[in-house]
């Protein structure tokens, strides 16, 4: 299946710089060694510290964009981490005009997801969502919640949640990737599109029915979810008793320089728990059946005349 078009919907921008990139950037360390959330919260904070503007930002996306180009990736929902960028207190719309004159540069269709990080509370996460909602005719079609989801709970982000949704943009915060299903049916209640993850969904029953009943999908990250130990490991992972149940399943990369993984790995690693060729075919079109911008996409469009 890799030479297959395919979509990628959950995929951090930050996360996707190489070691090679890192040294470009001027990084005096460029191992990842994640064997639990904190140290991956860690490595992001170690790339994001050379990212100082405009330049750095252009040069990660242009390398991520030839990347997706080569790995036959037609439609990219990426993941642009605003919240980061205050918190860092540099010029948020220089990084974005930079990075989108990459996109439109590149083969692959690229839309935007702005997030924020949610352990530093509703009032920066409103100020993200400001932002993102600036840009809504510009690209941006979702906003997000990321980060430490016990010190961040859902309830927290009800009103910032209502303002995008207000604007047009989709709901697609992380939930269920570190806490149990509560996490996940609090994004719900957010009016959560997508769920970033959402794999300790599988805890409850009656959240597993809720998902495939209303079709909502997860967006799963399987070599992620085992880095951080947000599983124990791969053969624990429920990807497989999720997609059994209903749950529409999208395979992701997350952060692919982090996690040392390709969309095509991911789909390897899937096959090696068991999904047939005909469900990972299943999963593939998920990518595309899922995406934010489907009846306007001009790559989606010529993919299914």
């Amino acid at each position: 299946m890799a030479a297959e078009p395919r979509a990628e919907l959950h995929l951090h921008l930050e996360g996707s710089v190489e070691p090679e990139t890192l040294r470009e950037l001027g990084a005096d360390r460029t191992d990842y060694r994640i064997s639990n959330f904190g140290e991956f919260i860690e490595v992001f904070k170690r790339v994001v510290s050379l990212l100082h503007g405009p330049d750095e930002y252009a040069l990660i996306a242009r390398r991520l964009f030839e990347k997706l180009e080569r790995e036959n990736i037609r439609y990219a929902e990426v993941t642009l981490a605003a919240g980061v960028i205050l918190w860092k207190q540099v010029d948020f719309a220089a990084i974005y005009d930079a990075v989108t004159r990459e996109a439109a540069r590149s083969k692959v269709e690229v839309w935007w997801v702005l997030d924020a990080i949610r352990h530093f509370g509703a009032e920066h996460a409103m100020a993200a969502a400001k932002l993102a909602v600036d840009r809504a005719g510009d690209r941006v079609v979702a906003f997000g919640v990321g980060g430490d989801e016990t010190r961040g709970p859902a309830e927290w982000f009800t009103e910032v949640f209502a303002f995008t949704r207000a604007h047009g943009l989709a709901c697609v915060p992380h939930a269920g990737e570190t806490s149990g299903p509560e996490s996940v049916w609090g994004a719900l209640r957010l009016g959560a599109d997508r769920i970033g993850h959402g794999i300790r969904a599988i805890g409850d029953p009656a959240l597993v029915k809720h998902l495939a009943e209303r079709r909502i999908p997860l967006e799963v990250c399987i070599s992620s979810n085992v880095a951080t130990g947000a599983v124990e490991s791969l053969a624990a992972h429920p990807v497989k008793r999720l997609y059994e149940a209903g749950v529409p399943i999208v395979l992701n990369t997350d952060d692919p320089a982090l996690f040392q993984t390709t969309l095509a790995r991911e789909f390897e690693i899937a096959a090696s728990l068991g999904f047939s060729d005909d469900e990972l075919r299943d999963i593939a079109a998920n990518g595309f059946r899922y995406a934010l911008r489907g009846p306007e996409s001009s790559v989606l469009r010529a993919l299914s005349a």
